[in-house]
């Protein structure tokens, strides 16, 4: 009885957990704009919260499973195909229309060109999406785009984008964010494997992926609000451009997962995996770029807010573009 409480409590928020991530950035924000003296400091705190959230994600990654993942050729093939084929010629498209401050291109690109790999699982999971898949190919993911990150901004700013971006925060956040939390994943999946002790502690953890998430949200629109200042009208001149983004990715994920031919959860999680960017772990590389850029973070941060009201739409959505067949 004495731990059916906080499990009530955990039940609950995954089974409202859109709301809580909607309420966490309304209070973000109200704290931004209440004490924007606190920016400075909720900014130290977005890489260790962000590093938790992606432990947690990791852990529910059975290293077995990435071995099994591998031979899910279809499925990984799709998820690469639209994130690093069809996500750039879309964004391309858009650039010429965009703002003409490098600053504003630079943090949506950094935001765009990045597939999620938190809340994308959760929201996919919530519109019938396959998240065990998802999970799987989170790691493929996230080394993909750290690679290729850098070739698609070279491709969009030439040989100018070396006095922007330096490749040490770069690497920084890739050991920071991705190499230790999951190794540490690992390390608590292989204790839990052999010891009582450890199970309980991995079961401990992976209850704690919803309030990590809001208190990541949290902080970084607490964060960044402050920082709108006069660059409000730059700022909103890009939420079209986002919107527009989330459209377009929805029937163009489609195609790319019918053009391989997966099951329907398999064909919805690359829809949701086209759609959601890596806004949260690519906003430590914006907050390191030189003073000049520092509207980038901003950007990256208003993305966040247009894709969490988008993927509410999404979750309804999804199913309707891609129904189930009958009798299934």
């Amino acid at each position: 009885m004495g731990d059916g409480v906080p499990r009530g409590v955990v039940e609950r928020m995954e089974h409202h957990q859109v709301a809580v991530y909607l309420a966490a950035m309304a209070l973000g924000a109200l704290l931004g704009l209440a004490a924007p003296s606190s920016g400075p400091g909720l900014e130290g705190l977005i890489n260790p919260v962000l590093g938790a959230l992606l432990f947690v994600t990791f852990l529910q990654v059975p290293a077995a499973e990435l071995l099994r993942s591998s031979r899910d050729g279809r499925f990984l093939s799709a998820a690469l195909v639209v994130n690093f084929l069809v996500v750039p010629l879309v964004v391309a498209a858009m650039f010429t229309f965009l703002p003409a401050d490098r600053a504003v291109r630079l943090g949506v690109l950094l935001v765009l060109l990045c597939p999620c790999v938190d809340y994308v699982i959760v929201f996919s999971g919530l519109a019938g999406g396959s998240a065990r898949r998802l999970l799987a190919a989170t790691p493929l993911l996230l080394v993909a785009q750290m690679v290729l990150l850098p070739v698609f901004l070279y491709a969009f700013f030439g040989s100018g984008l070396g006095d922007i971006v330096e490749a040490g925060p770069f690497l920084e956040a890739f050991a920071v964010l991705i190499v230790i939390p999951l190794a540490l994943a690992w390390g608590l999946q292989a204790w839990a494997g052999r010891r009582q002790s450890g199970r309980r502690v991995s079961d401990a953890a992976t209850t704690t992926m919803v309030p990590l998430m809001a208190a990541t949200l949290l902080v970084v629109v607490a964060s960044q609000v402050p920082q709108l200042g006069g660059n409000l009208a730059d700022v909103a001149a890009v939420i079209p451009f986002y919107a527009a983004f989330l459209v377009v990715m929805a029937f163009a994920g489609k195609a790319v997962a019918r053009a391989f031919r997966l099951d329907v959860p398999g064909e919805r999680a690359v829809v949701f995996s086209g759609a959601t960017r890596n806004s949260l772990v690519v906003l430590p590389l914006a907050l390191s770029l030189p003073d000049a850029y520092a509207i980038a973070a901003v950007v990256v941060v208003t993305q966040t807010l247009v894709e969490v009201v988008g993927m509410v739409v999404y979750v309804r959505a999804v199913p309707r573009l891609l129904p189930s067949a009958p009798g299934a």
